[in-house]
């Protein structure tokens, strides 16, 4: 079967995938509805559902799309680890501390603090690594592969926080992992760019509607999934780029807000607003959702939200 039909079917496999466990989570959410509702901007309420829904959908078609049993196992194990340990995150943290991204929960660690954050951090570590252990291959020294999957585990490590931090407005996690995966699409293992087509598709018009959003779960799946096509489909010197300019982006969020340099460009502007409903009339109050009722993602951010609030929850 060649790249395109595989790629196709895979977009079938994912949406289907990414739309049928949402329905099912619709019907029957573990531990209530309550447990996955936040309150966003606008003082409505908005789903976390969404991010379980796309990870399924994204692990089902990388089960599909790699070239070889080898690449398939390592990027649904990338996926799903950034699933599993995002979710972790979502649930499961504690709002009564203010730790914030990977240095916050580095550094407690470092204290002998365990934070949601903090294992988040470990976990997805340790499944992009293993990731890159499977589906690496060895092509010369000793030396010369272990490098490969230092670089390869890292770069899905860091995707997958990356698009964490894109999370912060409605639908720009999966424009970014749309643009981002059609020109890898020309890669070995381009069929995957159709698992993260068809879960953006399926998850959209909740994402955009600010009824649903990805969450921790959703979105480091997401990054890690794209970040398995370059770790497992381009050239070394493309990977090290590609491996700076990502780690370049995680370290800049620390000090510098994601939207205010998008808002500032025009061009970018009009992307991130595309399909987003209008923002709110300037001067309208909208209601406080603290932490505790609304989780803030443990991504690496400093990016305010227009009304001082994480702009998603």
């Amino acid at each position: 079967m060649g790249t395109f039909w595989r790629a196709v079917g895979t977009a079938i496999a994912s949406a289907a995938t990414t739309a049928t466990t949402r329905a099912f989570l619709d019907s029957t959410p573990p531990g209530g509805p309550e447990r996955w509702t936040r309150t966003n901007h606008r003082g409505e309420p908005i789903s976390l559902l969404e991010g379980p829904a796309v990870a399924a959908g994204l692990v089902a078609g990388a089960l599909v799309a790699g070239p070889d049993a080898r690449t398939r196992t390592a990027a649904a194990l990338a996926t799903a680890g950034g699933g599993a340990f995002g979710l972790v995150d979502d649930l499961a943290e504690d709002t009564s501390t203010r730790t914030k991204g990977i240095k916050g929960h580095v550094g407690a660690l470092l204290e002998g603090r365990v934070t949601t954050g903090g294992l988040k951090v470990l976990g997805i570590g340790t499944t992009s690594l293993t990731a890159a252990f499977v589906g690496t291959r060895r092509t010369g020294s000793a030396l010369g592969y272990l490098t490969d999957v230092a670089v390869n585990g890292s770069i899905v490590a860091l995707s997958a926080n990356l698009f964490n931090l894109l999370d912060l407005r409605p639908g720009r996690a999966l424009k970014a992992g749309a643009a981002l995966t059609v020109p890898l699409a020309a890669t070995p293992v381009g069929a995957t760019s159709g698992a993260v087509l068809g879960a953006a598709a399926a998850a959209a018009p909740g994402d955009l509607g600010e009824r649903d959003m990805l969450g921790d779960g959703g979105a480091n799946a997401l990054g890690a999934l794209v970040g398995t096509q370059i770790a497992f489909g381009a050239p070394r010197a493309v990977r090290l780029l590609a491996l700076a300019g990502i780690l370049g982006l995680n370290v800049a969020s620390e000090k510098v807000s994601f939207s205010t340099i998008i808002d500032g460009n025009d061009v970018l502007r009009r992307v991130d607003q595309w399909g987003r409903r209008p923002a709110p009339a300037s001067g309208a109050q909208a209601t406080p959702a603290s932490r505790h009722t609304a989780p803030t993602s443990t991504a690496t951010t400093t990016d305010p939200s227009p009304s001082g609030l994480d702009a998603r929850a």
